[in-house]
């Protein structure tokens, strides 16, 4: 009998029937796990109600008092990450180690939400104008919605909770039904360091629950994590609603070889950012751009190390890169391998068979060489184990290219030239770029978003700028006669002035 799932509402598990569930399942063997209830828009605003109920106390809660539950969350997540990476490799697939190393980044943005005390500092400016003082503050906004992605079921959730609740607000997260239950986790993690009830409230479900949050007139802000259609739908719907709104999209993220790169280590970083995971990051290397003359060496290299990688089942120690996350996913990042082959890419491994008996979403990682920009294996964002290998004669080819894609979210450069780091970094147009770094993503104190259609919305994710986005910044501007009831000077019609 498979496990049931549910809402937690107010720090309590949900005791409603639900009209539509889901399915979890076990990515290794294909088997279904348990069942989650889908939440509509009347599970939507109980949580709102609740999150609404808990605001005004939550937000009065003292710096020292917020900070305090943080601080015991992150010693209780620490305690439970062997716990929580096992719960995360159960329902999405990656390997122990890759969901232990998710988790150890996500207590980076718990790390950085401690800090709340000396970011949410305001500024003060004594005697401004005469007798007159100014000072400002940053205040919560509210009930906030989190809406995250399959991907990252502990990080993601992690880089907007801790920054949203260390500000004074209060939310509701609705993870992705696919692999719900490392929310819950952490909600009861955050529930046991003190955190009160409805502070946080997470829902389950699909574009109906999220379709409620984006409609509610009592969820102020939404941060979302997913693909680049959804994140436009999210943010021009959370913003035509009145709502601030922060929508991080997809990626077809580039790794530049010039010729006088290390190939050996070019390659190992591709190999290792192009399929761990099964290439389901948004930060994933998916288009290596081989520089003249080093292409075919550098095929070569890749092909060698693709060979030798294990894929098994995430929980056995030897297994390097597990299954995808359904039998749906699978089938469409498969699908863009028989496109490959029909647009005249060439195809050096072919990951359709991996070999692996029994159930499972299984799918064995893909090289593609010689791919050109029309094709669709290099226009879209696949999501899976499919590298691409394009050809440039140049570096301002290389640029030029990466430029030319309409996604903007992470790239690389691998050379050990100064001078051609310096200017790639300068003229690319990504939000985030690594210098012989294949996937960088920025620690917790520097804030993660791209550009073009990888970010809707001008706040990118933790940070000093998700501290930005979670709250309002006010100006009081003060007078204080040094008299009680001194006379006001009379009457004066003219724009005031400072003196």
């Amino acid at each position: 009998m498979s496990e049931h799932i549910t809402h937690r509402i107010a720090g309590k598990s949900w005791f409603g029937t639900a009209e539509r569930t889901g399915e979890v399942f076990d990515p290794a063997t294909g088997t279904v796990q348990a069942h989650v209830d889908f939440a509509g828009t009347a599970e939507v605003d109980e949580a709102v109600r609740a999150a609404a109920a808990a605001f005004p106390a939550w937000r009065d809660t003292s710096l020292a008092g917020r900070t305090r539950v943080l601080f015991r969350f992150r010693e209780l997540l620490a305690q439970r990450q062997d716990d929580l990476a096992r719960l995360i490799t159960a329902e999405h697939g990656k390997v122990v180690s890759d969901a232990a190393g998710e988790v150890a980044r996500a207590l980076e943005n718990v790390e950085y939400a401690c800090s709340a005390p000396q970011l949410l500092k305001g500024e003060f400016s004594e005697n401004a104008s005469t007798g007159v003082d100014v000072h400002s503050t940053a205040r919560p906004l509210g009930v906030v919605g989190v809406i995250s992605p399959f991907n990252f079921p502990a990080m993601v959730p992690l880089w907007f909770v801790p920054n949203a609740i260390a500000c004074g607000n209060t939310v509701v997260l609705k993870p992705s039904e696919k692999d719900p239950s490392a929310s819950l986790l952490i909600a009861e993690l955050l529930a046991e360091a003190g955190l009160p009830d409805g502070v946080l409230n997470v829902v389950h479900g699909d574009k109906a629950a999220v379709d409620a949050m984006l409609d509610h007139p009592g969820v102020e802000a939404v941060s979302f994590v997913g693909s680049t259609p959804i994140a436009r739908y999210v943010y021009e719907k959370a913003t035509a609603a009145g709502k601030r709104c922060q929508a991080l999209g997809g990626a077809k993220n580039h790794m530049a070889v010039l010729p006088d790169a290390d190939l050996d280590g070019a390659a190992d970083a591709a190999v290792s950012a192009g399929f761990g995971s099964a290439g389901e990051r948004c930060m994933a290397v998916s288009v290596v751009v081989a520089v003249d003359p080093i292409g075919d060496e550098l095929v070569a290299k890749l092909t060698e190390r693709i060979a030798g990688l294990r894929v098994g089942d995430g929980r056995e120690p030897d297994s390097e890169m597990g299954p995808l996350v359904t039998a749906a996913h699978r089938e469409r990042v498969a699908s863009y391998i028989d496109a490959g082959l029909d647009a005249g890419a060439t195809l050096a491994v072919d990951g359709r068979e991996p070999g692996i008996d029994g159930g499972g979403f299984w799918l064995g990682p893909t090289l593609f060489d010689r791919v050109r920009p029309e094709m669709p294996i290099y226009t879209d964002e696949i999501f899976g184990p499919v590298l691409s290998v394009v050809r440039a004669a140049s570096l301002d080819e290389a640029v030029e290219l990466i430029n030319a894609n309409h996604y903007g979210n992470g790239t690389a450069v691998f050379t050990g030239d100064g001078g051609a780091a310096r200017r790639f970094t300068g003229e690319v147009e990504v939000g985030m770029v690594g210098v012989n770094v294949p996937i960088p993503v920025p620690v917790g104190y520097y804030s993660f978003g791209g550009w073009k259609d990888s970010l809707f919305g001008d706040s990118h994710a933790y940070g000093p700028e998700g501290f930005h986005f979670f709250t309002r910044r006010k100006v009081v501007t003060s007078r204080w006669p040094s008299t009680a009831g001194a006379a006001s000077g009379g009457v004066n019609l003219r724009f005031p002035g400072n003196t």
